[in-house]
């Protein structure tokens, strides 16, 4: 008996695509082309819309202040003075007594600070047990409060009962009276300023450190360099960028010096900066000009010659940062 062998269904090809209208695909193109050019400053915008409301705003906003004669208890009533709240300032020898110390405090706590973190991380970049711990420890005080280290280090620098004081009548200097001192004040003020932040820069030039090429210190080695001749000639010059970033960072900082000076001796002393004012900084001044004495016109004009003062300083900086870059080519 004859059999028929099964046959599939025959193939039945898919109805055809409707085509696509030239009007529509033009308008994909142009919407494609729309998103590509404006997604990045959509992500970008946050940044932009936060730094607005309470980076710029309040600059502008101080500098119409600073045009003004505002105080605390009305500033509902602003009476337009033009310059006269800068030409206050310019002429007021309290000013540049805080301009001074704020320049020398800040030279004082730099310059060492940066050495020794500099130092530290030199160390820290050779291979050493528990190296992750150090690296914590060195950390640590960046991480404490600033009224916790201020308070701290004035029960070491106090006149009577102070732990350096107890320490230094070994030597015959026991007697120091650190806070009211002309110098002293600013040498303590340095010392908690350098003890917080010699950390912090620490980490940062060991992490420049560890992105210089093994390749240089094998070829110095080979050439007969030792490690102290490596350090100068092939970590420093390497470094140079991020030394330049930290002097700028450090000069901020040293600008902004509120918390260890008002926290030395607290109470009216520190809100002045001292009986004679002679460890007051410039944020210290303006502290006194905008809450104590309740004047917020001459206050935004403290805060906008401390805007000048810093722009100046970050051209210094980026001169000497063009010249070091010219001569090392």
């Amino acid at each position: 008996m004859a059999t028929s062998t099964p046959t599939r269904d025959a193939y039945t090809p898919p109805p055809p695509k409707k085509p696509v209208s030239t009007r529509r695909q033009t308008w994909r193109s142009r919407l494609w082309r729309f998103d590509d050019k404006a997604s990045p400053y959509a992500y970008i915008a946050p940044f932009f819309l936060v730094f607005g409301a309470f980076g710029l705003y309040p600059l502008i906003y101080t500098g119409w202040i600073a045009l003004h004669r505002v105080e605390m208890t009305g500033m509902d009533q602003m009476e337009w003075v033009g310059w006269e709240n800068f030409d206050k300032i310019l002429h007021d020898s309290e000013f540049w007594t805080a301009v001074t110390n704020t320049f020398l405090i800040g030279v004082m706590s730099t310059v060492p600070q940066l050495l020794v973190a500099l130092g530290l991380a030199h160390l820290l970049n050779y291979k050493l047990r528990a190296s992750t711990f150090w690296r914590t420890v060195i950390l640590t005080p960046y991480a404490t409060s600033v009224a916790s280290a201020a308070l701290v280090f004035a029960l070491v620098f106090r006149a009577d009962g102070g732990l350096l004081n107890w320490a230094l009548e070994f030597v015959g200097f026991g007697d120091t009276n650190w806070a009211n001192g002309d110098w002293t004040s600013k040498i303590a003020i340095s010392v908690i300023v350098i003890w917080r932040w010699t950390g912090y820069n620490t980490l940062i030039y060991l992490a420049a450190m560890q992105a210089v090429p093994s390749d240089l210190y094998e070829a110095a080695s080979l050439d007969g360099a030792s490690r102290w001749q490596q350090f100068l000639k092939v970590t420093i010059p390497s470094l140079r960028p991020t030394i330049l970033f930290t002097i700028v960072i450090s000069t901020i900082g040293s600008m902004q010096l509120f918390g260890e000076p008002l926290l030395l001796e607290g109470g009216k002393l520190g809100a002045t900066g001292g009986s004679e004012n002679q460890y007051e900084t410039l944020s210290i001044y303006l502290f006194n000009y905008g809450w104590n004495l309740g004047h917020l016109g001459p206050a935004a004009a403290v805060a906008w010659a401390m805007l000048a003062l810093l722009l100046i300083i970050a051209a210094v900086n980026w001169l000497i940062g063009r010249f070091v870059r010219k001569s090392a080519v």
